[in-house]
């Protein structure tokens, strides 16, 4: 048997993961019992066992046993399962959620993450055992009253990711590398390089689509359709949701002025910030930091 496992997000469970930041399931057999969620918006980990076939940004994998599979919003991907039955967990969740009163780097920095990386692990016996039991405690948490809950689920996903760095990830990619791919993790990572912003005096040095491509030596047509083939999302909206992202980031956590936080992403005007900031988030940075 063949099934597609879809991540288009469902209304109920898309309102409630936004609510949150966190939701986290067992799959075991139905493929129409599995939450869904849209990968534009949140990070995914899944333990599952079955014999799959899981493509994800340009390059494929094989799998038959048990995977532990990380997957990220700003990379396509799709999960095909090949045998009569399959069984494990998932959580998906957002950026925010994980990174709460904290600036340290981006999760798409991450080797788990990352375009280039490899995000699929098998698992021995004991570690199947040990990351189903931390997913097992995460539903059981779930359903508390709590008030530390937050605090404790993320202690879980970052405990999930720390184990799973230490192991050795699968290499039997059957791959598809192209140039598209190529440039794509060059400009994602020259993105990523931009921040965290960390002086007021220098503004950005990289803003639009033809600063990436003149800084990477591509001509700009080429890096958009690269960017958009690779990530499903133009180059502008990278940026644009990177720069909204450090905004935000400047504007709750330092208390420099809206003027310099607005300079320092390279707006030479505060009107021009503010005007930018509303379009993009439907509020002014004023009342945000509010």
């Amino acid at each position: 048997m063949k099934e597609q496992l879809d991540f288009q997000a469902s209304e109920v469970g898309l309102n409630d993961l936004k609510l949150k930041g966190f939701k986290v399931y067992e799959i075991n057999g139905d493929v129409s019992k599995i939450p869904t969620y849209n990968r534009r918006d949140f990070y995914k980990i899944c333990i599952n066992t079955s014999k799959s076939l899981i493509h994800y940004a340009d390059r494929g994998i094989e799998v038959d046993g048990t995977i532990l599979f990380f997957g990220n919003p700003h990379i396509p991907y799709s999960w095909d399962t090949l045998s009569p039955s399959y069984e494990g967990f998932a959580c998906v969740f957002t950026e925010d959620f994980l990174k709460v009163n904290d600036r340290s780097a981006s999760l798409h920095e991450s080797p788990l993450f990352k375009i280039g990386g490899t995000p699929i692990f098998s698992l021995s016996p004991e570690q199947k055992l040990f990351i189903d039991s931390l997913f097992q405690k995460m539903i059981e948490e779930q359903e508390t009253d709590y008030v530390f809950k937050d605090d404790l689920i993320r202690n879980y996903i970052n405990l999930i990711l720390h184990e799973s760095m230490k192991m050795q990830p699968s290499e039997n990619f059957f791959k598809h590398k192209n140039a598209s791919s190529r440039i794509t993790s060059l400009f994602l990572e020259l993105l990523e390089r931009q921040f965290p912003v960390e002086t007021k005096d220098q503004p950005l040095l990289l803003k639009t689509p033809q600063d990436y491509a003149q800084s990477l030596a591509v001509h700009v047509n080429h890096l958009n359709r690269s960017v958009k083939e690779v990530t499903g999302k133009p180059t502008t909206a990278h940026i644009t949701e990177r720069i909204i992202g450090e905004a935000k980031a400047l504007l709750q956590h330092t208390d420099w002025s809206i003027a310099d936080i607005g300079y320092s992403l390279g707006f030479e005007y505060p009107s021009y910030f503010n005007n930018y900031f509303k379009r993009l988030t439907g509020t002014i940075p004023k009342s945000l930091r509010m």
